[in-house]
């Protein structure tokens, strides 16, 4: 995880981007503002807590979920567990600043783990793990009442602010037609 690590490097912790200040033999520091604390789940974590480690993607790698900045959007509850065949299927209660993002079949970051979304009702949202995100990731091993860090995927994000700027500064009546368009050589 730390090979080639240097200070400056962005690593997620438990899907919180923080900025590496420090390392050594499989150890890093990093600083945390009172703000990161106040808005995720960072301040629970004890020593010996089990957290996920992501590294920030490299330009041309590949890509195996959805976008994930690392910029936690709230923090939600563990309100249900089930298994369903093979998987668990894990039911979060949410804040309505990740609600509004959600959509079935949609993307959800969770401790910084990229997940499907399968249901959603109006405050609480369901995802299925299959056996190997429940072994590889602290998801598989939270407990109903424990917190999770919630990211909403970023297109939903961008285009909320796309519509919101479009209603602030409405789109003046344009001299663009298709006869200009056409007059001046574009069609």
């Amino acid at each position: 995880m730390l090979e080639d690590v240097k200070i400056g490097d962005s690593i997620a912790v438990n899907g919180v981007c923080l900025t590496v200040t420090t390392f050594g033999e499989g150890i890093f520091t990093a600083d945390v503002m009172a703000e990161t604390l106040a808005r995720t789940n960072l301040k629970e974590l004890r020593p010996g807590s089990k957290v996920n480690l992501e590294r920030a993607l490299r330009l041309g790698d590949r890509l195996g979920g959805h976008l994930v900045s690392g910029h936690v959007d709230g923090i939600g509850t563990i309100i249900g567990t089930a298994r369903h065949d093979i998987a668990t299927l894990v039911t979060v209660q949410a804040p309505d600043e990740v609600m509004k993002y959600i959509i079935k079949k949609g993307s959800v970051a969770i401790d910084g783990t990229s997940l499907t979304v399968v249901d959603f009702d109006r405050d609480k949202f369901q995802v299925s793990l299959i056996p190997h995100t429940a072994q590889v990731t602290v998801l598989g091993s939270k407990k109903i009442g424990d917190t999770v860090n919630l990211e909403a995927d970023v297109l939903g994000k961008y285009i909320e602010r796309l519509l919101q700027a479009r209603e602030e500064r409405p789109v003046q009546n344009s001299k663009i037609s298709q006869e200009f368009l056409s007059a001046h050589g574009f069609l």
